[in-house]
This record gives structure tokens, sequence and C-alpha cells, in this order.
């Protein structure tokens, strides 16, 4: 008797039931899927920006505006550094991505280079990314290592993957695909989404918020004329036409908020955006407040003043608002946008497109025709070929369909054009396991073995190759994963899943099958 352990059959009763309820879904209306219960699956498969339309924009990171505020910040730390050690220099010039100083005391150039060699941060490889080099006439040059820069380039783009993320899902486009490309471009599919402009409004503005000190030593004839000291910079604000001078260093960073919300002014009613910090920015804060009541403020977003208001006292809460020119939509998207954080690095747009829902939906159709052209012809095939057990298989295949569908369903993966071809071609290939078996099977027969000696012989002799077969193929699924992006990766997921479900349902399901057939009728002769 074909040896059929319990465990074989629970597995391949199990995979049906899984396999019917997350791909169920799919096929039924909108409103009979609503009216199910909440603890049945009701998740879809999703469809990618080729099958459902929305938009498409690719992003370039700004990695010379990286390098020029690493450096610029360079530039204000060794200012610091020679106020704090008393040393005598000139005041710090950036030129050609170098931060040029002339220490004027010979005898402190030695205490100056130790003092300039502890800026910066370590580098996993050991040593610091900044590096700092003599020059002639008592000169001290500091610049960024090479090094340094790729790594802080790759971890920018990378922040800047996850923060468009954020704001992304924040809008409600939760199937959005947002990969690298390249070392400094991003990619953005947003299915769905009609309105480019709408997305790139939101992922495209940089959102850096800082609190910074108003230089109240600038006169409006200083700023004129152009005269800005050392330390501080001049920038565009929304209530001084002629521009706001601030320090260069800020207080607090939008990186200490922990929350952000779109609110009213209680005195004017106006849209205002409120704001919490988190403990360190409450600390950094108070503090600063205290030492400097009766002195302005610049709340800056963008290189922008948006508002310069009055330290009226010390603020020990941890909390306040954003007072401006905001509509309530504007007020809104800001929030949105302080509380999914700043992009470490500005970006550019390289492409924009709008794939129409139309293009879509005759895309789908074509896959839709394409699977069922291909699935007929194989059902086709496999039953003229091995008759009774053709139909085994043809039933393994259908669930080998339906297993793929519902885990595309329960991953959220998301399906693309390129996904179906995979799908179409794991169907296609799927059957090449059937056809080893069989084929071993019949040789069995033919060498005057049982109907059970060959279909135990059939499977046994015939699982190395198929294993052999489906583990190549799934290698190179797996590398086209990792290396490929986009289309190739939406391909790679549906041949993954397709490879691992075809040896399941070809050995598994079929072996089920040819087991109860064997017990119902007892045949004396095998019907291939």
């Amino acid at each position: 008797m074909i040896r059929l352990p319990r465990w074989k059959v629970i597995l391949v009763i199990a995979a049906l039931v899984f396999g019917v309820l997350f791909a169920m879904p799919n096929v039924l209306p909108n409103s009979t899927l609503a009216a199910l219960p909440g603890w049945l699956p009701h998740n879809r498969i999703n469809l990618g920006l080729d099958l459902q339309g929305g938009s498409y924009l690719l992003y370039e990171v700004d990695t010379a505006a990286l390098k020029n505020e690493k450096l610029t910040n360079l530039t204000e730390d060794v200012r610091n550094t020679l106020q704090q050690k008393q040393i005598a220099a000139t005041q710090p010039v950036l030129q050609n991505g170098v931060v040029d100083v002339r220490i004027t005391d010979p005898g402190q150039i030695d205490t100056a280079i130790k003092a300039f060699q502890d800026l910066g941060d370590a580098l996993p490889t050991g040593g610091r990314d900044v590096m700092v080099t003599t020059a002639p006439d008592q000169h001290v040059h500091l610049a960024l290592s090479d090094q340094a820069m790729q790594q802080q380039a790759f971890k920018a783009v990378d922040q800047n993957i996850e923060i468009i993320r954020r704001r992304v899902d924040a809008m409600g486009t939760k199937e959005a695909s947002i990969t690298r490309q390249g070392t400094d471009r991003i990619v953005i599919e947003a299915p769905g989404e009609s309105d480019p402009e709408k997305l790139r409004s939101v992922v495209g503005q940089t959102a850096k918020l800082t609190f910074q000190m108003v230089d109240d030593s600038v006169t409006p004839d200083d700023i004129a004329a152009g005269r800005i000291p050392p330390g501080s910079i001049k920038l565009p604000s929304d209530s001084d036409p002629g521009g706001l001078v601030v320090k260069k260093r800020s207080v607090v960073t939008g990186e200490m908020l922990v929350n952000a919300s779109a609110g009213f002014d209680q005195r004017t009613g106006q849209p205002d955006i409120e704001f919490r910090f988190n403990g360190q920015g409450t600390r950094r804060f108070g503090e600063v407040s205290s030492q400097n009541v009766g002195k302005r403020f610049a709340i800056v977003l963008d290189n922008r003043v948006i508002s310069a208001p009055v330290i009226e006292g010390p603020i020990t809460t941890g909390s306040g608002q954003i007072s401006g020119n905001f509509t309530t939509e504007a007020a809104a998207q800001m929030a949105l946008l302080l509380r999914s954080g700043a992009l470490p690095a500005p970006m550019k747009v390289v492409e924009q497109n709008t794939v129409g829902a139309e293009l879509g939906a005759d895309a789908i159709q074509r896959g839709e025709i394409s699977l069922g052209i291909g699935a007929v012809s194989i059902f086709v095939f496999i039953i003229l070929a091995y008759g009774l057990f053709g139909i085994f298989a043809a039933c393994a295949l259908l669930l080998n369909a339906v297993l793929m569908a519902a885990t595309l369903s329960l991953t959220q993966a998301t399906l693309t054009l390129p996904g179906i071809a995979g799908m179409v071609l794991t169907l296609a290939v799927a059957i090449d396991a059937n056809v080893l078996i069989y084929e071993r099977m019949r040789d069995e027969s033919r060498a005057g073995r049982s109907v059970v000696a060959s279909v135990d012989h059939g499977y046994s002799l015939a699982y190395p190759s198929i294993m052999d077969a489906n583990l190549t193929s799934l290698i190179s699924a797996v590398i086209m994963m990792e290396i490929g992006s986009g289309a190739v990766k939406g391909f790679a997921w549906t041949l993954m899943i397709g490879v691992i479900s075809s040896v399941f349902t070809a050995i598994l399901v079929t072996q089920v099958l040819i087991g109860w057939w064997f017990r119902a009728t007892r045949p004396k002769k095998l019907p291939i």
C-alpha cells in the first residue's frame, strides 16, 4: 500500500484552507468583503504602479549640500574651540572644502592641533572623520576625509528613505514602494496617488527645524551694508523684509521634537503648529531661555525665519507653538513633516511621471489573459499526456496558484507586471516536477514493478532532481531580490513564492491525491 502518513494529509488540508481564506478577498466584491466577520482575512493583493496607475518620482540626494553643511558645522566647531582654549588665531575661513585658520601665537600651534584632532566623529575603521594638517605661515587646515563623506552620503540616503516612508505612510499611501537606485538616488512609486505634485510637496521638502538666537548687535544698516559678524548668518524672514541675522549655532533642533500637531492660536484664532520637545530639548531650551530673557530667538524652517518672538521668561515646559502665515492645510502638512523628521540631506527631482489608471487596467487584463492561456495550455498538455494523474497534477497546479495569491495577500507584497510574468513562469516550470515523477513511474512500471512500488519509486527517485532544479531557481530569485530594484524585485518575489509552493504542491499534494485514489480503487495497473 502507498505510504500516506497522517501529517501529510493534515498539511495538505491546512494549505488548502490557508489558500482559500487568504486568496478569497481578491475575488469578493467590496460590499461582501466589508460584511465578513473581523476575524477573517480582508487583505487583498496590492497592485503596483504599472497595474493600478499612480505617481512616479525619481530623486537625487544632494550629497554636495550635505558636505557643505558638515564643513560649515566644522567651521563653527573650530571657532568655538579657539575661544574655549583661548588660542590666539584668525577667524576660521571655509574655502575649497577646507577650513583654514592661522594660529598667530607660534607657541600654541601644538595645542591647537591637539584640540582640533578631537573634533568630528570616530570612524568604524579607526581614526576620526576630520583630517588636520599644517601649512606654511602657521596655518592649520581641517578637512573631511573621503571615507567619512562616503559613509555620510550612504547613511543620509538610507535615512532619507526611512523618513520619506514615514511621510508617505502618514498620507495614507501604504502601498508605496521606496527604494534606493544606485548610490545617491531614490525611487518612489505610489500606486493610486494621481497627484504627483502633492506627493512631491510632502516628500521633497527638507523640513529642517532649528531654534537659533537672533544677533541683536547687528543693525538694519549693517544688514544693508552686508556687515555680518563671524558666527552669524543672514536669513530671509517672513516678518522682516530685509532679512534677519541669527547665530549660526542652533540652540535646539527638530531632532529633539517628540510631537508636532496643527492647532489654533488662542489669542488670534489663526492656525499654528504646536510642538513638544524630548527631555534633552526641554533641558537645553530651558537653559537658553533662562540666560536670554528679553532677547529674541528665531524659529527657522529650511533656512527661513518663520517667527522671532521675544523670550519673556524661562521656558521649562518643553512645549510651545509656531505661529506664522499658515493656512489650516499648510499647518497640518508642516506638522506632518516635523513629526516624520527632517531629511538629513536635501534632494532634487530627476524625473516625475504619472501613470494613468487605464494603462494599469489594460496591463491587468493582458496579464490575466496571458496567465489564463498559459494555465489552460499546461492543463491540456498534462491531462492528455498522463490522463488521471494529469488531472491530479492540474489540481495541484490550481492550489499552487491559490497559494501564491494567498501569500501575496498575507505579506501585502506589491504585485507588478513583471510579478505576473513570474507567476506565469512559475506555473510553467511547476509542471516539470510532475513530469519527472510520472516519467519515473512509467519506467518503473515498464520494468515490471507493481503499482505501489512504481509510485513510491517515482517520488523517491525524482525527488533529488526536483530539489536541485528548484534550489537553483530559488538561489537566483534571492540574488535578484537582494541586488535588483523595482520591477526586478517584483519578479524575484513572485518567483520565490512560486518555487516554494510548486515543490509543495507537485510532490505532497499529488502524492496525497494518488494515495486517496489507490485506497479507493485498488488498481492493478498504473493509469499513465
